[in-house]
């Protein structure tokens, strides 16, 4: 593997891989749902498939685990919080707009630097918050928004994307932190929070679900998530965080092509010009020196 990284594209590589996988993740997770699957129930199986191969790696390194075991709860709780709101506003929200209101990670990544990293925030930074801000207002309604409230998937997925953004603001604190802990972390507590809801609405597994119904679930937990996780983790560590910043931006516009192309989804012309404000904000984060070349997006 030395010699591969050693060749400066193929990490950019991984990572657009990683970033289209992500940027279709809404593809199999509507179609499991439509088979059959719950949202819930869906989402704690899949991160549950992932969790169990995840364990004995997570045993073998159980020493350093011990010692970083603050740093591995809160990546347990906010990007297990992350992955469980993300993938539930993809099932029953509208693909474009859950995608687009996840990407205001400018702004909060902007604001949480600023008041939990102590980071100096300048101008393109805090250009790029006002810009997130005005994209977002626009794609919820602009000022219909007053007639009308978002709808709770709004929120939720507003609320996958600031959890993520906390959840980066601790990968920033804890730059050492080895990639099994962590991605362990976020699909264990993806997997139990899920867990927690499924147990609490006391749903149970439906009979009539199809055997390849169950294989793609297998597919999509097993293969396609680590594809996503495991390969934007590493492709983001072998690059400059500017540079993987821009190139994460490919999964918002493969969502919202493919949503167009595959799911008949439309945009009109205001919530256009909000999805370009917010990638507009996040190519200005992306640029912004922030004195580290650690800020790194992880899913």
């Amino acid at each position: 593997m030395k010699k591969i990284t050693q060749h400066a594209e193929f990490p950019v590589l991984v990572l657009v891989v990683a970033s289209f996988f992500w940027g279709l993740s809404w593809y199999p997770l509507k179609s499991l749902n439509q088979m059959g699957f719950d949202g819930v129930m869906l989402i704690f199986f899949a991160y549950g498939l992932l969790s169990l191969v995840f364990l004995p790696l997570l045993f073998l390194q159980r020493s350093y685990l011990t010692t970083h075991i603050k740093p591995w709860l809160l990546i347990f709780i906010l990007g297990g919080g992350a992955n469980f709101a993300f993938n539930y506003a993809l099932i029953y929200g509208e693909i474009i707009r859950v995608m687009v209101l996840f990407y205001l990670l400018p702004l909060w990544g902007v604001l949480g630097g600023k008041f939990f990293l102590h980071e100096h925030v300048d101008a393109k930074g805090w250009l790029a918050a006002g810009l997130a801000i005005s994209g977002a207002f626009l794609i919820v309604g602009g000022f219909q928004v007053f007639e009308s409230p978002p709808s709770w998937i709004d929120f939720v997925a507003l609320l996958s994307g600031f959890l993520f953004a906390m959840n980066n603001i601790v990968f920033r604190a804890h730059q050492d932190f080895p990639m099994i802990p962590k991605l362990s972390a976020l699909f264990i507590g993806t997997a139990v929070m899920s867990g927690l809801l499924f147990a609490i609405q006391g749903a149970e597994i439906p009979q009539d679900i199809s055997l390849p119904a169950w294989q793609l679930l297998a597919f999509y937990g097993l293969v396609w998530l680590l594809i996503s996780n495991y390969g934007s983790q590493w492709g983001v560590t072998h690059m400059p965080a500017s540079r993987s910043s821009i190139i994460i931006i490919t999964e918002l516009v493969v969502a919202v092509v493919s949503a167009v192309l595959i799911a008949n989804e439309t945009i009109n012309f205001i919530e256009g010009i909000g999805g370009v404000l917010i990638v507009t904000a996040a190519v200005l984060e992306a640029l912004r020196d922030t004195g580290s070349e650690s800020k790194k997006p992880i899913k």
